[in-house]
């Protein structure tokens, strides 16, 4: 599957032949080099470890740092599984990569919301507004009567909101700049400005 590693820059807009308006959002996609090749023989699976972004060797630890043979460290390092492209360690990769591709699977973290209530967290529609209601943002029962007497995993209450792994389908590719390294597609990626995601093309097209 092939892959690479990039940074969402931000959203803006295009314009295609007929005029039509498209949102899109940037991704600058960095250097990526081939740090290392997971085999068959000696891993038990086939894969390739890419890099991206410069790190002091003095900032990470030994063992991170001897991934790299000189130099300084990269700051990602993600691993693609069954990768596509012949490559080698030590080649470096860009946007062109994804010149023959027309949909692309995007993975990054999403925004942090801090500790949030069921109606933002999941939408719920909260109580009446009226007085004397005593029930407007309220969560509502989430237990059961004498039997289970519990509430059980997995109930949507209030909670930590945001800041996980998220991975979007199906985006499709409407512009890629190879002098800029650029990458632009259609919708939205989850993550802010300037995070790390991980584009892949897509499984299901």
């Amino acid at each position: 599957m092939l892959g690479l590693i990039g940074k969402k820059i931000g959203m803006t807009q295009v314009f295609d032949e007929n005029g039509r308006l498209t949102p899109v959002t940037v991704i600058k996609i960095e250097s990526n080099v081939v740090v290392a090749q997971r085999t068959v023989e000696n891993n038990g699976y086939s894969a390739t470890v890419l890099g991206s972004g410069s790190v002091k060797r003095k900032n990470v630890t030994k063992p991170y740092a001897g991934q790299f043979k000189d130099g300084n460290a990269l700051k990602t390092l993600v691993e693609f599984k069954d990768y596509e492209k012949e490559v080698q360690i030590g080649d470096v990769l860009g946007a062109d990569l994804f010149n023959d591709v027309t949909f692309v699977d995007i993975t990054g973290t999403s925004k942090g919301k801090g500790f949030q209530g069921a109606m933002k967290r999941y939408g719920f529609g909260g109580g009446r507004e009226t007085h004397g209601s005593k029930f407007h943002r309220d969560l509502g029962g989430t237990a059961m009567s004498s039997t289970p007497s519990r509430t059980f995993p997995g109930k949507k209450m209030a909670g930590h909101m945001g800041n996980e792994r998220v991975t979007v389908q199906n985006l499709r590719i409407v512009k890629i700049d190879e002098n800029l390294q650029v990458l632009m597609v259609r919708g939205a990626v989850p993550g802010p400005s300037s995070s790390t995601v991980v584009i892949r093309k897509a499984v299901k097209k």
